[in-house]
């Protein structure tokens, strides 16, 4: 099924409406908690009707695409890279994303920091730590445990800038709110520690935001329910 610009520009109000219900009956204010529309494998067409009416964010899941929807977009839209990210390409990504929402390992960290270094920016990358909530094998993420002491030597990286954590939750109900409480907990636990910070919990998608908006989280990445069913890649 194909959907039209104007139902993908329908959709997000649609969900927005959703977002902002769920922050309400959370006890929580809608400017608490951003939509993240997520364009994987969709094309320009639909991200310039959400550019339309007002949205200059975007997802992606991987580098070369959002690479070329970057390149096709020009200016104006910012981009963030949800999916994993492979150290080889953290130079291409460096250079196109606002954010990082899956760094995972300080071999990764490492490799954005000579790349940032090198470009001689003034602005650190804002970056997220993927936690695997989920202990499912086939996600990526630091384990819970180990959240701790991973980003106690992210200091070492001037021109990362943490600012929260991020999950992919598991496809059952009851365990991906278990998820969501546990990494709530974790940021809890950082700011504790750091004194403050840790503003960012990137948790809840097409079929679990509610819930993770009840657990605090402040960034919910939606794809299907904004642009339909996603194609296939090519």
């Amino acid at each position: 099924m194909t959907v039209s610009d104007q139902q993908v520009q329908d959709n997000y109000h649609r969900v927005r409406g959703l977002v902002d219900l769920a922050c309400e009956r959370a006890g929580r204010s809608p400017d608490q908690v951003a939509l993240l529309p997520v364009s994987k494998f969709h094309p320009t067409s639909m991200i310039r009707a959400l550019i339309e009416i007002g949205c200059g964010v975007f997802g992606e899941n991987r580098v070369q695409e959002m690479v070329s929807k970057a390149t096709e977009l020009g200016a104006g839209v910012a981009w963030v890279l949800i999916g994993h990210l492979q150290r080889n390409k953290a130079a291409q990504a460096a250079g196109v994303m606002s954010q990082l929402q899956s760094l995972d390992s300080l071999t990764l960290a490492s490799a954005l920091e000579r790349r940032l270094a090198s470009a001689q920016t003034d602005t650190p990358l804002s970056v997220l730590i993927e936690v695997n909530t989920s202990g499912e094998l086939s996600k990526w993420g630091v384990q819970p445990d180990q959240v701790m002491s991973f980003t106690a030597q992210l200091a070492a990286f001037p021109h990362l800038a943490p600012r929260g954590l991020m999950t992919v939750a598991h496809p059952d109900p009851g365990l991906a709110e278990q998820g969501f409480a546990d990494l709530a907990l974790l940021r809890d636990q950082l700011r504790t520690r750091d004194g403050g910070g840790w503003e960012e919990l990137s948790m809840g998608m097409s079929h679990d935001f509610p819930a993770a908006i009840a657990h605090g989280s402040t960034c919910v990445r939606i794809g299907t329910a904004i642009f339909g069913p996603r194609p296939s890649a090519v």
